[in-house]
């Protein structure tokens, strides 16, 4: 599979250094996008140098570079996932504002009718974003803010960002076998 990663300035870093983290275990072709605020949001909430980031994906892109393979539907890939996905970023894609790389991948995802995941980092949401999620719904994306199953019971918070990544990777459709899924009542 060809899977877009974009990575945002959002609070939940993590998230997306997660989520590529599963991907290389799954000999996927990961392309990712950073934003500036991703950039320094990776370094204040995990530690990690953006070289150590863009190092688990076979490309990267310049957030500015909307001339390249990304931001044309002729250029295939299968999914794209941004995560997290700020306000910011989710509302420039609902209303079809594309003035830099992540938001134009992002466009061109839906304009090809293929798969795009937003995991949305914000609480609470006020009507507008409620209607910008809503919009996206009904073009075609995936709206999958990262909320934790308790079902699993969680010891670390490394186990609640495995659920939420859990169900993006099933949304892709790698699902990890060794992903704690619910079984009823026991």
């Amino acid at each position: 599979m060809t899977i877009v990663i974009g990575i945002t300035g959002a609070s939940g870093a993590v998230y997306g250094l997660r989520l590529l983290e599963r991907l290389c275990r799954e000999q996927t072709e990961i392309h990712l996008i950073l934003t500036r605020s991703g950039e320094k949001t990776i370094f204040l909430e995990t530690g990690k140098a953006v070289a150590e980031v863009r190092n688990l994906a076979k490309y990267t892109y310049a957030f500015e570079d909307i001339s390249c393979r990304l931001a044309s539907g002729s250029f295939h890939t299968d999914a794209m996932v941004i995560a997290p996905c700020s306000i910011h970023t989710m509302s420039a894609i609902a209303t079809g504002i594309t003035s830099n790389l992540l938001v134009r991948a992002a466009d061109v995802t839906l304009k090809e009718r293929r798969k795009l995941i937003l995991m949305v980092r914000e609480s609470p949401f006020h009507l507008g974003h409620l209607r910008n999620m809503t919009a996206l719904a009904e073009m075609g994306a995936i709206i999958a803010p990262p909320v934790p199953g308790f079902y699993t019971k969680p010891q670390t918070v490394m186990d609640i960002v495995d659920h939420s990544i859990d169900r993006i990777m099933d949304l892709l459709g790698l699902p990890d076998p060794r992903a704690r899924r619910w079984e009823g009542p026991k």
